[in-house]
């Protein structure tokens, strides 16, 4: 009896476990988890890093023309939002920063696209970038002014922040454009929409 449950735990023990389990991520959930963090502490560092940059090197200095007037150095301090918008309202920005990463953070548990994990990640670390400026630097903490010297032909100035946040705008919108959800399936792939009578067609794997 002994050898036979010997035999028993033994043959538990090799048998593989699912990695899906009900209530566990997927070990593609959780890659998909580690590149976001990635991707947002890369552009924060990135972010954070220019800023001191500039503010040692461009701190009371005229414009530095890299393209003519087409782009320029120019450090300035701004207490509104990208493009110097919502200026006098730094405590409401800095508050909508708070609750949009919040929100990020709760829906990268659905996350199961590349795509969206990229725009993510670019939100999460150009917001964390602009708020920290506002928690850190003067006037005061959540008034602070953010650190912004990328100038654009005089339309307004930015920075790697503002970048990256604007670089995930633009891949959200090409996301939606082409149909693809958080769970990476398109609109017509995800569970619960049955394809038409005949089609014949076979389950898909998410796009990216």
């Amino acid at each position: 009896m002994q050898v036979m449950q010997g035999e028993s735990r033994a043959r538990l023990s090799a048998t593989p476990v699912p990695d899906d389990l009900p209530g566990a991520p997927s070990q593609h959930a959780r890659r998909l988890r580690w590149l976001l963090a990635a991707v947002a502490v890369v552009v924060f560092v990135a972010d954070q890093a220019s800023k001191a940059w500039a503010l040692a090197v461009l701190t009371d200095q005229p414009p530095h023309p890299l393209l003519g007037s087409a782009l320029q150095l120019w450090l300035i301090r701004n207490p509104g939002a990208a493009f110097s918008l919502g200026t006098g309202s730094t405590w409401l920005l800095t508050i909508l920063a708070v609750v949009v990463m919040a929100m990020i953070i709760r829906s990268s548990r659905r996350l199961g696209s590349v795509g969206w994990t990229w725009a993510f990640g670019l939100v999460l670390g150009g917001a964390l970038g602009n708020l920290t400026d506002r928690l850190t630097r003067e006037p005061g903490f959540g008034r602070g002014h953010v650190v912004d010297f990328i100038d654009y032909n005089g339309w307004f100035i930015g920075n790697v922040a503002d970048i990256a946040i604007v670089s995930a705008a633009v891949l959200i919108g090409l996301l939606a454009v082409r149909g693809i959800g958080l769970d990476g399936r398109r609109e017509g792939e995800r569970p619960g929409i049955p394809d038409a009578p005949g089609s014949g067609s076979e389950p898909t794997q998410p796009h990216d």
